[in-house]
């Protein structure tokens, strides 16, 4: 190679993303149905983007300060108390950010000095690793199994706790699994947390999509609070996705280191985008709402009809993914979607691209319209009566 030598060599060996792979081959192809994308399929409501409208139309199109506009960091801060409550105050422990992905990265540059180690649940959102490895750590993987949920146990977050441990990343409401972490299950790792004194990194992006009861933030655990980082956004909850909107809230000596990297990277949010989320977290709880009782119908339907065609499919508790185990087949994760897509035009995401503990399973996505889902579990059918 012509650059070998010059490139950072994490960035040489970074794998590229196992779920991007499958939508570029599905993009060649004529008639495929996807069924890979995390993207809510709802339009997002009219009087959020009405907003962003105003704000450009009125020429409300400067920077803003690092931080994000305070009326939205209020915003964030009376939900966070309005829907879990959780005090945070707007002038210290908020930033907005370009994206729940943005707030990732700088979450984990910022904690991260080489030589750390971050404990990373998996099957996991295929960011986390590549994030952890370019902050210059290094990932130690715990599986999640389904026997258990896939919930993080105490038990296992013993197994991998390092005198060089700095972190935990929690994904509850997690992809691609859809496990979810209750106030009892919290209660018995955060003993465990607070011995050890890393930090609790935790995305909860998919709060507002926990289906059988409220979503429970390790925020709420007062004696570990001071270590918790908060990552969320609106692009779940609110089918905001293309706006990148998101937010971290934690301590204020946190959220002022954190602030350094994000001036000289981002400076700021989009300006109409920020006016938006305005209108989004203080007026869109019945938004919430209306997209709620569709996603938990889809998944009702989608987890009944892959047990029905013979996949094994745990109930998830929360997101919009379904992790049916493709083991009957005897394929890898890899060679089922490979020849899932070749046969029948059904592009999923096999779950070795989410870490090893994946191999044995598939993402499928239901934030797509029922018929689209009916034609996808068809074709699945089809194909299972070949491959069996």
């Amino acid at each position: 190679m012509i650059f070998d030598e010059e490139i950072n060599q994490t960035i040489r060996y970074l794998k590229p993303s196992g779920i991007r792979k499958f939508f570029d081959i599905a993009a060649t192809r004529k008639g495929v149905i996807s069924l890979g994308v995390g993207e809510p399929d709802f339009i997002t409501p009219w009087h959020i983007r009405e907003e962003a409208i105003n704000a450009i139309e009125k020429g409300k199109t400067f920077y803003t300060g690092n931080r994000g506009l305070l009326k939205l960091r209020e915003g964030i801060c009376n939900y966070y108390q309005r829907r879990f409550g959780i005090a945070y105050d707007p002038e210290e422990n908020v930033i907005v950010t370009v994206g729940g992905s943005e707030a990732i990265d700088l979450v984990l540059r910022t904690i991260i000095q080489p030589g750390d180690e971050v404990i990373l649940p998996t099957p996991a959102y295929v960011a986390y690793a590549a994030i952890i490895e370019m902050a210059g750590a290094k990932v130690a993987e715990v599986e999640l199994k389904e026997e258990d949920d896939f919930k993080l146990t105490p038990e296992a977050l013993r197994s991998v706790l390092h005198p060089h441990t700095k972190a935990v990343i929690l994904n509850f409401p997690g992809n691609p699994t859809g496990g979810v972490m209750t106030r009892e299950d919290y209660e018995k790792i955060v003993p465990i947390l607070k011995e050890s004194g890393i930090f609790a990194v935790t995305d909860e992006i998919y709060a507002e999509l926990t289906y059988e009861q409220k979503h429970c933030s390790i925020a709420e655990f007062e004696e570990i609070k001071d270590r918790v980082i908060v990552i969320n956004g609106f692009s779940k909850a609110y089918s905001m996705t293309g706006y990148r909107m998101g937010y971290i809230l934690a301590h204020k000596e946190l959220i002022d280191m954190i602030l350094k990297i994000h001036q000289y990277t981002i400076m700021c949010a989009t300006t109409p985008c920020q006016y938006a989320a305005i209108e989004a977290v203080n007026n869109g709880d019945k938004d919430i709402g209306e997209m709620f009782i569709g996603f938990k119908q889809r998944r009702n339907y989608v987890v009944k009809e892959l047990n029905r065609i013979g996949l094994q499919t745990h109930m998830p508790q929360g997101a919009f993914y379904v992790f049916p185990s493709i083991q009957c087949t005897g394929m890898t994760s890899e060679e089922f979607c490979e020849t899932l897509l070749e046969e029948q035009n059904l592009a999923l995401v096999p779950g070795n691209a989410f870490g090893e503990a994946g191999e044995g399973f598939v993402r499928l996505s239901y934030a797509y319209s029922l018929d689209e889902l009916k034609e996808a579990l068809r074709r699945l059918e089809l194909f299972l009566k070949d491959h069996r």
